[in-house]
Parts: structure tokens; sequence; C-alpha cells
């Protein structure tokens, strides 16, 4: 089968570049999302907030969800679901496995737009007994909101994010009750009115400068009993009894597709690196949302999938090569950048970069230099490790392409 832009991922992402890719006249597009339902992670998050830098309106999870879908499918994409990328045959001829066979399908173009996920219980080498009660925010979500399921009993909270409090609030509603939440940083990651609400609203303290050492089984039993939690500066250890553990945050892109295909990956981000039009080091590969920048926000990511579809219908119909790119760097405490990559005069999604700090910093002042030339200079607010840093993207417009790497630091 012959396509002119396969989207892998039905989220925010992938449904709006759908959506812009057939405005501007792409041909076939074809989205294949391995859930039986279009729409992403906001269909199984209850609360509003969504929609208003894409949308210009507030919505709820699942009715941002169903807008999208609905909207890429009037649009004229065909969105197949239960649908599963289980395969590279060569650098945009792909393998799709569903209910219904196997297939090849060949693209003009392609575009990834997995996402992230949150990094479970054994990825964080966290010991002990393996007992049911364990998951993630995104299972406790699917388990609450689309299955309906109940969990009473005392639940410890591992993060402290902005996705931790909203686990605590998915806790609430399914009738559990949130003893704390735990994280290894001095101080919580979120909003200074999240961390308030769930103390006042539902006696959740955070337990800073903590991580849990081992997880304990009930003497005898298969189940939870709790788990043993200690401090980073002194070393003391406590037990906190709870029948729920939920891992929150700690983001990794969804990037197994990408290394099978075998896309250049980004080191600080562990997702594809990209350019400022989103393509990957493989011509005509593509990749947009948070795949590139885990976690940002449904809108953010719906964005920069807009971004990436207006690069993707301007490089099919572009009879030469794209122009060179100029890679960027950054020093520590500074993660990583995305994109990372410039190819000028071309500005990356919403004409900005994304930033993120490994550590706690006050507001400072970061420098953008191109060997012995200073390009631009900005201000940043509090840096917080998991917090975006928005980086103004004016001077990628005057990178020279045979200067050399680009270097982001805090001065």
């Amino acid at each position: 089968m012959n396509v002119d832009v396969l989207v892998v991922g039905a989220g925010p992402a992938g449904l709006a570049a759908a959506i812009e890719l057939r405005r501007a006249g792409a041909g076939h597009v074809l989205v294949a999302e391995r859930e039986e339902v279009a729409g992403g992670v906001p269909r199984h998050c209850q609360h509003t907030g969504f929609g208003a830098r894409d949308l210009r309106r507030v919505l709820a999870g699942p009715a941002y969800a169903r807008r999208y879908a609905a909207a890429a499918r009037r649009a004229g994409a065909e969105i197949r679901t239960g649908t599963t990328v289980t395969g590279w045959a060569g650098d945009r001829e792909l393998t799709l496995t569903s209910p219904h066979g196997i297939e090849t399908v060949r693209a003009a173009a392609v575009l990834l737009a997995t996402g992230c996920r949150e990094r479970p219980r054994p990825a964080r080498l966290v010991p002990g007994s393996r007992v049911p009660g364990i998951m993630t925010t995104g299972e406790l979500q699917q388990r609450v909101y689309l299955r309906g399921q109940r969990l009473p009993g005392r639940a410890v909270v591992v993060g402290a994010e902005h996705v931790s409090f909203s686990a605590v609030v998915t806790l609430a509603h399914a009738g559990a009750a949130v003893a704390g939440l735990v994280t290894g940083y001095p101080a919580q990651q979120s909003f200074r009115a999240f961390e308030l609400g769930a103390r006042l609203r539902w006696h959740a303290p955070v337990w800073a400068n903590t991580l849990v050492s081992r997880v304990v089984a009930a003497s005898g039993e298969a189940r939870l009993a709790g788990v043993e939690l200690a401090d980073t500066r002194t070393g003391a250890a406590r037990f906190v009894a709870c029948d729920l553990l939920v891992f929150t945050g700690d983001w990794i892109p969804d990037h197994e597709l990408a290394r099978l295909g075998g896309v250049p990956v980004d080191p600080g981000t562990r997702g594809p690196a990209v350019d400022t039009a989103l393509e990957t080091g493989t011509p005509l590969v593509f990749a947009a949302g948070n795949l590139v920048h885990p976690a940002e926000t449904a809108d953010v990511a719906a964005l920069s999938g807009r971004h990436a579809a207006r690069h993707i219908a301007a490089a099919l119909a572009r009879p030469a090569p794209a122009g060179p790119r100029v890679p960027l760097t950054v020093e520590p405490p500074l993660g990583w950048i995305s994109p990372s990559a410039v190819r000028p005069p071309l500005l990356p999604p919403r004409g900005r970069f994304l930033l993120r700090c490994d550590s706690f910093r006050p507001a400072a002042r970061i420098e953008v230099r191109q060997g012995t030339r200073l390009l631009a200079g900005a201000r940043s607010g509090r840096l917080v490790p998991g917090r975006p840093v928005h980086l103004p993207a004016a001077w990628a417009a005057h990178v020279d392409p045979a200067a050399g790497p680009v270097h982001i630091v805090l001065a």
C-alpha cells in the first residue's frame, strides 16, 4: 500500500498533524494508532485545562480527544485504530500489524508521534516484592476513568511534579486516601498551589529528599503491605503502610519504533534528534510532540504536530534537498534542548526552544554562542527540574551553517 504521509500515533500531535496535512493538500494521510480509540492520553484525563493554546478554548481531556479525532476524520485523514507499527522494511517502508493481518505501507514521508510514558518501577530499579497494587499514573487513570474501577485503601505516590498531583486527584476519585508524595528532590516540582491543595484538601504531604528504598509485601500474602523510605540526607529509614503505590512522572519518550528504524536519537531527550523543521536525521522522517520533548501539555504537543505537518508538506513539494543542519549543545545544569539542531532560517514550533534543567536553580541568564560570537541572551525564571524553560528563537535565523555547533549555557 502506498500513502503520501504515514503518521504513527493518534494523540494530539499526530491528529493535529493529520488535520494540517490534509488542509495543505498532502493527499492520502494514514494515521496508525495501537489503542482501540484515537485521542491519546487526554482520553483518560478527566480534568479540564486542555486546548488553551491550540484550540483557544478550554476543554476536559475526553472532549478534547474526541474533538481532534472527529476533526481529523472530517479533514479526510484515514485513522486506523488497533494498529501497531511493528517493523521497518526501509527508510519509509513500515509494517503495520492489526487484527486484520500484516500489511506493508510505503510512504513518501513519515511522522512519528508516539508520545512518551512514565518510567515504571522496574526502570527505576526499586527492589522488593512483586505484588499487585503497583502502577503508573497512566495505568491508574485508565483503570479509574476508562474501566470505572474503585481502588480503596491507602496510597503512596512516587514523584511530586504536575502529573503526581493529578494522580492524587484520581486516587481520591477512586476512593483511596493518599498517605504522601515522595520525591528525591529538595522540594516539589509543580506549582505551589497544587502542593497546598493536596495538603489541605486531601491531607497528602510531600516528603522531599526521600526515596523509596524497598517494596514490602504482607507477610505470607501476595499483596502490598507498604514501602520503606530513605532520607537522602541522613540515610534514616522508615516504613509507610500502603495498599497502592503509584509511580508518576520521570518521563521517557516512547522511542522503540524510532530506534528500530535506525533514526538518530538525541542523548539528552532520548527521543529522535530533530531540527527546527522537526525532521530527523533520516530524510523525510519527522517526529513531533512528546516523543521529542517529554513531557509537555497536550496543546503544546498539538502545535508541534501542526509545525511538523507544514514542513512535511513543504518537503514533499520541494525539488531540492533541505539546507544544512547546525547542532545545538547544552552545558550542565541544563539537561537538553529541543529541537537539538537548527536549519537556518527555520524557527522551531511556537518560535521558541524548550530546555530542561537537572536541578533547582535561581533565575539565570541563558547565553547562546557560536564560536566566539554571542548570538543571544535571555533571562529565565527560577529553574525547576521537569519544568520547561523557554528560549526565544529569533537568533536561529542568524546561525552560520559553516561556523560549527551552537552552545547554550547558563551565564
